[in-house]
């Protein structure tokens, strides 16, 4: 269908007539690069200590925490690098830029947790089958401290975690590491008071059952994103009902929503207007509308009068 294109420019995007509506979001650096360069730093130097530690007390308990937690050490250095490239700009071959990015570091995240949890558990098991003797107090110390450098470093993502789904992995993975920490000094205190040194890889085995509960709810978010699914923050019921109500729209069709990055919806319809073209003003209010209403930064508007069928292929495909 041939388009007659008006283009004009405005603060926050751009509209073309007639034929298509876009609209450009573009996310603004924030404190989440101070938060990972932190966290980064804190939870290297621990790494070091820990396994040092570790190594002297003669406690696998501490070397395999500080082998998970060198695991995320590299699984932020993955998010912060996806979360820089999410705002890289656009070009002739990767025309959203490389926004997606950041969906493929909170799969590899949610990977990394995975197995990390089975490496630890198996150090548990085994050890659960060979109990040897612990320095319950060094343990207890060095995790203590374990406990502090990861709850600092979970509380600086806390606030991006809610809107990003990128951010939210590398939340988790901080608190996740908190928790084992806390259970390390729980069970290396016990040890001190009992001499049970079972004690140790039986709360290994109950932490890390929580972590794998709540890192599969990252990984199925993150694979539905990688598969294009509708974003869970968007409605595509409502979203095709506020299109279907915008003035001189009789129905819509071809109607698909997905995410280009962690934090950033697109959004592509075909609008039946058996009218004459309502002006850039009418697009330019639906597509304002989107962003308004549902998080939706970028959105492609095709205007048919429907004289003829434009179902797509994919489209007539699943039906």
């Amino acid at each position: 269908m041939p388009h007659d294109h008006h283009e004009h420019s405005h603060d926050h995007g751009h509209s073309h007539g007639h034929g298509r509506g876009h609209h450009h979001h573009h996310i603004s650096p924030d404190g989440n690069n101070r938060a990972f360069a932190l966290a980064i730093g804190l939870n290297t130097i621990f790494v070091a200590i820990e396994f040092t530690y570790g190594f002297i007390a003669n406690s696998t308990a501490l070397m395999a925490d500080a082998g998970h937690n060198l695991s995320d050490v590299l699984g932020l250095v993955l998010a912060w690098g996806a979360a820089m490239l999410a705002r890289t700009a656009t070009t002739q071959r990767y025309t959203y830029g490389l926004r997606s990015s950041s969906i493929l570091a909170a799969v590899l995240n949610a990977l990394l947790l995975m197995l990390a949890c089975g490496a630890i558990a198996w150090e548990a098991v085994h050890r659960l089958n060979n109990p040897a003797p612990v320095a319950g107090m060094t343990v207890s110390v060095v995790a203590a401290i374990g406990v502090a450098v990861n709850g600092l470093s979970a509380w600086l993502f806390m606030a991006g975690s809610k809107d990003d789904l990128n951010i939210r992995g590398a939340y988790q993975h901080m608190a996740a590491d908190a928790a084992i920490s806390l259970g390390v000094v729980v069970s290396g205190l016990a040890i001190m008071a009992t001499g049970w040194s079972w004690l140790d890889p039986a709360v290994s085995l109950v932490i890390v059952l929580l972590i794998l509960v709540s890192t599969w709810g990252l990984l199925r978010e993150s694979m539905q994103l990688v598969l294009g699914a509708v974003p869970p923050n968007v409605d595509a019921g409502k979203v095709a009902a506020f299109l279907r109500g915008q003035p001189g729209v009789s129905d819509i069709h071809d109607l698909h929503i997905w995410a280009m990055s962690t934090t950033e919806n697109a959004l592509t319809v075909h609008l039946v207007m058996p009218g004459s073209y309502p002006g850039d003003q009418a697009f330019d209010a639906i597509t304002a509308g989107l962003k308004d209403k549902f998080p939706i930064h970028h959105c492609t508007l095709q205007m048919e009068h429907g004289t003829t069928d434009h179902t797509c292929a994919l489209d007539a495909h699943a039906h």
